[in-house]
């Protein structure tokens, strides 16, 4: 195949068992299981089991006790840098040179301390010392446990908020982040190498921080009452509405639905403006690209749901990290089994044999 394709557009890379996006029927399959099936039915960390094992037991571990050395409350920073240091610290030895079991093994402990990480962050960013151990395994599920590190509490409507948006956003087939973390185990490198990689192509504004730019979006709208007229002039100056359109979908976004239903059900404050928005943003736009099917994505109903569970919308990019963890994980562990680098080609379109002389 030689024909050139800008972002690999429409390119098959690998063939995966993991996730099936349904392109045209507007739903997500994890190893053939809707996601409409695992929200409200099985927690987050039983999902990560679907992803990585084919089976909901026994899921993701409990994080092991372990102090991060150097958290300074960037989250983002915190997480991809302490992700490295674990290969260190756990001596995690490479891929090419342990079994499909022991990586499995070093990708669940590394994903239950990722999200540990995250929450330690966001403590200190708030001004406060983690939470103890003790505390922390008072609770019952990976979101609790995840609320109780970072506030020492864990309100029941941030726990159903978290744990919807990390299942509804667990796994989306070969995003950037997830082929970075596959051409990173694809070398054979150590599971930490290729999720501090993935964290780093996910840190991002085109992939993991979008939901942080619909907040104030929604702030405009409420304040002006006139969300039609704030989308037009938005798209008359060639500006973008943040939320709308995915390169996947041809349908509806699966998971924005289910986490607006969740948000409805929570009683988000925002619901009233964001539903006003989209209701204006979509109807704009059809009428601008009537042959063109744009729906609400994923971001859009994210960052309402966060919202309510008191995110703050710089902490997205990490939240998004905690509930990928299962994905990456996945993907590594079915990149190691094939054996083979990854190694495209590239194109030279650069200047002809030339002498040093005319440079």
């Amino acid at each position: 195949m030689n024909e050139f394709k800008p972002g690999l557009e429409g390119v098959v890379a690998i063939q995966t068992e993991i996730a099936e996006p349904d392109r045209e029927g507007g739903a997500l399959r994890y190893r053939g299981v809707d996601i409409e099936e695992l929200v409200g039915h099985v927690p987050y960390e039983k999902v990560w089991g679907l992803l990585v094992d084919d089976d909901l037991e026994p899921g993701m571990p409990d994080p092991e006790p372990y102090e991060p050395k150097g958290v300074s409350g960037n989250a983002p920073a915190d997480l991809q840098a302490e992700t490295a240091h674990l290969s260190s610290e756990w001596n995690l030895r490479k891929l090419v040179d342990i079994d499909d079991q022991e990586a499995r093994d070093d990708l669940s402990r590394l994903s239950a301390q990722m999200m540990s990480i995250v929450a330690m962050s966001a403590a200190v960013h708030d001004g406060r010392e983690p939470a103890r151990d003790e505390l922390v395994a008072q609770g019952e599920t990976a979101a609790e446990k995840f609320l109780l590190r970072w506030r020492g509490e864990a309100n029941p409507d941030h726990v159903k908020a978290i744990d919807t948006y990390w299942i509804c956003t667990a796994e989306h087939g070969l995003n950037a982040s997830t082929f970075t973390a596959r051409i990173t185990a694809s070398t054979g490198a150590d599971c930490g190498a290729a999720m501090s990689a993935a964290v780093g192509a996910l840190s991002g504004p085109l992939h993991g921080g979008a939901p942080a730019r619909v907040l104030p979006m929604l702030d405009e709208v409420a304040a002006t009452g006139d969300p039609e007229g704030y989308v037009k002039d938005v798209l008359d100056h060639r500006g973008r509405i943040m939320g709308f359109g995915h390169r996947i979908y041809r349908a509806e976004d699966p998971r924005s639905r289910i986490l607006k239903r969740t948000a409805q059900e929570i009683g988000s404050p925002r619901l009233e403006v964001a539903e006003a928005l989209e209701e204006a943003a979509l109807a704009e736009l059809h009428r601008r690209k009537p042959d063109y099917v744009i729906a609400t994505n994923v971001e859009f109903y994210s960052a309402v749901l966060l919202d309510v569970a008191e995110v703050p919308p710089d902490l997205t990019p990490a939240m998004f990290a905690c509930a990928r963890v299962a994905g990456w994980s996945a993907h590594i562990l079915e990149e190691k089994r094939t054996g083979r680098l990854i190694r495209p080609s590239a194109r030279y379109v650069g200047p002809g044999s030339r002498s040093l002389s005319t440079v």
